[in-house]
């Protein structure tokens, strides 16, 4: 159906486990997989929906964490590598848009926009400070070239970090069609090959589908802005009790026609 460097598919599922926005709370999340792993089946596949990174303070740890439960579940034998998929979040696309500040057009302006939406807490974790970033946007882009370049190295140092964030997909979608998952949105005016910001950025008029999108009679995202918890509607499912602001990691189980069959917190 579509580029598999951009879309995961999910191959074989008998039921898909959707998890939402984690923000960098590691707790929440080891939590979460404790109590995931003995839910999982075999047939079951497991999706991550983005924004492993920003606002928490256990970013590092968390991305250790996601390594880790890979490793853990891929062991056990009775899976394979495509059964667990992980979704590039707003904070992840803003990271990668950092990371590339040099070219921006208003370094400073961009970056301080990115300060308000959370990506302070990732620079922490590799080091970094957005004081030093704006310091750099205001010398030049030799500057800002310099910082990017020691964030990147910070984040190739970690074990494992590196090879995760550039193997994030756009979203992913089960093998027959039928179940949806993104991050926070989707433009139900454009076929899926042709989504981009929309993903992260086009969550206002999701609760507003009411029919089926293409062929897919379900849409799961993980992050809401308004964080309401579990809110499932005839074409949609959100899944985001607010983990990173106060509130539980949330994750859904869903069967193969998109029927909400459990829900786990941590």
């Amino acid at each position: 159906m579509a580029d598999r460097d951009k879309f995961a598919i999910l191959h074989g599922a008998e039921r898909v486990w959707a998890i939402a926005a984690i923000h960098g709370e590691a707790e929440r999340l080891k939590e979460l997989h404790r109590r995931l792993g003995e839910a999982l089946a075999p047939k079951d596949r497991v999706v991550y929906l983005g924004n492993y990174l920003g606002h928490g303070a256990g970013v590092r740890a968390t991305l250790d964490e996601l390594v880790r439960f890979r490793r853990w579940y891929l062991a056990r034998g009775w899976t394979r590598v495509c059964a667990v998929a992980y979704l590039r979040g707003a904070q992840e696309e803003m990271w990668h848009k950092l990371l590339q500040l040099q070219f921006a057009t208003d370094p400073r302006q961009v970056l301080s926009w990115m300060l308000g939406h959370g990506v302070g807490a990732t620079l922490s974790a590799y080091g970094g400070s957005g004081e030093r970033g704006l310091a750099a946007a205001r010398e030049g882009a030799v500057a800002i070239t310099r910082w990017t370049n020691q964030l990147r190295a910070a984040v190739k140092a970690a074990p494992g970090h590196d090879p995760f964030l550039a193997a994030l997909r756009r979203a992913a979608y089960t093998e027959d069609g039928r179940l949806l998952f993104v991050h926070a949105g989707i433009d139900v005016t454009r076929p899926l090959t042709t989504q981009s910001d929309s993903f992260w950025w086009g969550s206002g008029r999701f609760a507003e589908i009411d029919q089926p999108y293409g062929d897919f009679s379900m849409i799961v995202r993980g992050y809401d802005v308004q964080h309401p918890g579990v809110l499932a509607a005839g074409f949609t499912t959100t899944l985001d009790a607010g983990c990173g602001f106060g509130g539980s990691l949330i994750a859904g189980c869903f069967d193969r026609a998109g029927k909400l069959l459990a829900t786990i917190e941590g």
